[in-house]
């Protein structure tokens, strides 16, 4: 049997036991689901996943916060957060090709629905935020396939509820998604689709995943569970499609420039409700499902909306930016950045310039990263107090810091601009650049002097016997057992 989400949900399980909660009580799908995440976030009780069994208006049950926590993502790559970045990058780069099973082996088909019987609204879709225009899909990758490679691509948008058999679609224009969409507009052709939900949290952080060109994410997919992903022809499109999910939506877009439709607001990975205007719609024509299907979902504008989308960029920018500049030794994307904005990246640095080269490879890699960081490798870049202490001790801004106005970003941070600096422009399509700017907070490199930094023999601190403290109780009695 292939990985799937139930496999890591029994692999959690066992591993993190306090990681999974259940609700039972009956649950409204707007607001009250993710309410709870919220609170549990503010009364740190851990921040588990929460299975929810009993979701109003629907017999299917919801998982949610499944990816809100490194330590979780960290194990379903079968390491721990201290590893994550460099084995994501290794196992993405192990590309491994799918493997086709019939349908009889594609529990994802268990039940179809097409015709008549396709009705979206039997599904517990959420509506997470309080000013989101309604209910939204956004946890499943979206396969579309390039007409000119014949590649399959996935990738994670945002799909709202607008009708029984209608979902909105909202690719980010920097996204591989977005060129094949405007191809098949080009050549005047619908476009299928297919949106996975439920599977494990290999696939969604496939869809992540920053790769060269177009497609490549089911190869990603394989490498990151070190297995092949098992898939399955869609039943109404020409699609290869997760076996194993637990949903599969199955669906048309008129790609003509009149087959538009309002969408958004929605809550978005920079914490503001942006990306609202028209867009291209989905036609459903077949959900599939597991007879007991699990529906999953991501709590947007919201921490597990930050880690899903922030370990595949940095497994990502690790593997891609060490080809370009192979003294690179670590990569983080901060929560302070949203997990994309701020990339934090560290190196040996050789010889003055190294550092421009990275950031250069890095704004290639995703155009979403706004600000790199480079520091050297005795920082380590998820501490950001020794981040912004190079700041301060390490960077001359007239001479360390490089300022690239009118650069490609996505079109979803609220002050992003258009081609005549307009920040305020309501058109989305157009509203895709920002001033994006590198940091070089590194040393001069050898053999220019630079004083070393203080510290601590190592030897001695790795011979520090920490089992000898004890609690201090009082003063007195301490100084009364030592006379």
């Amino acid at each position: 049997m292939g990985k799937d989400l139930r496999t890591y949900l029994e692999q959690l399980c066992n591993a993190r036991p306090n990681d999974m909660k259940v609700v039972d009580k009956e649950v409204d799908p707007k607001w009250e689901i993710t309410a709870m995440i919220e609170k549990l976030r503010r009364e740190q009780e851990g921040f588990p996943a929460v299975f929810f069994t009993n979701v109003k208006g629907s017999d299917i049950p919801v998982m949610i916060n499944l990816a809100g926590s490194y330590d979780r993502l960290a194990l379903a790559i079968d390491t721990d957060v201290k590893n994550m970045v460099p084995q994501y990058g290794n196992r993405e780069g192990n590309f491994t090709p799918p493997k086709e099973v019939g349908k009889d082996e594609a529990p994802v088909q268990e039940i179809v629905w097409t015709g008549d019987d396709v009705d979206l609204t039997k599904l517990p879709i959420v509506w997470h935020n309080e000013l989101d225009s309604g209910y939204y899909i956004d946890a499943g990758p979206s396969i579309v396939l390039d007409p000119d490679t014949g590649k399959q691509n996935a990738g994670i948008y945002r799909h709202e509820l607008q009708a029984k058999d209608e979902l909105g679609f909202m690719p980010n224009p920097a996204h591989h998604g977005a060129y094949v969409l405007r191809r098949y507009r080009e050549m005047g052709k619908p476009m299928e689709v297919a949106i996975a939900v439920g599977h494990h949290p290999a696939w969604p952080m496939s869809g992540v995943s920053k790769l060269g060109g177009i497609g490549g994410e089911f190869e990603v997919c394989g490498g990151l569970l070190d297995e092949p992903l098992e898939v399955v022809k869609g039943k109404t499109i020409d699609l290869m499609v997760p076996a194993r999910a637990e949903v599969v939506i199955e669906g048309v877009i008129d790609t003509s420039e009149e087959a538009m439709r309002h969408e958004g607001p929605f809550g978005e990975y920079p914490r503001y409700y942006t990306g609202v205007g028209t867009m291209p719609f989905i036609k459903v024509t077949a959900i599939t499902m597991r007879k007991d299907a699990i529906y999953q979902t991501v709590f947007n504008a919201h921490t597990e909306h930050t880690c899903l989308g922030a370990l595949p960029r940095m497994g990502s920018l690790y593997r891609r930016v060490r080809e370009v500049m192979p003294t690179v030794t670590m990569v983080n994307l901060p929560v302070s950045g949203m997990g994309r904005g701020h990339a934090y990246i560290s190196l040996k640095k050789a010889r003055d310039g190294e550092p421009k080269q990275a950031a250069f490879a890095a704004f290639a890699v995703d155009p979403l990263v706004k600000h790199v960081f480079i520091v050297d490798d005795d920082v380590d870049v998820f501490n950001e107090e020794e981040v912004l202490w190079c700041m301060c001790t390490r960077f001359q801004g007239d001479r360390d810091l490089a300022m690239i106005p009118y650069a490609l970003d996505g079109h979803l941070s609220p002050n992003n601009y258009d081609i005549d600096r307009n920040e305020r422009s309501t058109d989305r399509h157009k509203k895709i650049m920002s001033t994006k700017m590198i940091f070089d907070m590194t040393k001069p490199a050898p053999p220019t002097f630079y004083p070393p930094r203080c510290g601590v023999p190592e030897d001695a601190v790795q011979k520090a016997d920490t089992s000898i403290l004890k609690n201090f109780n009082s003063l007195e009695q301490i100084l009364r057992d030592r006379s």
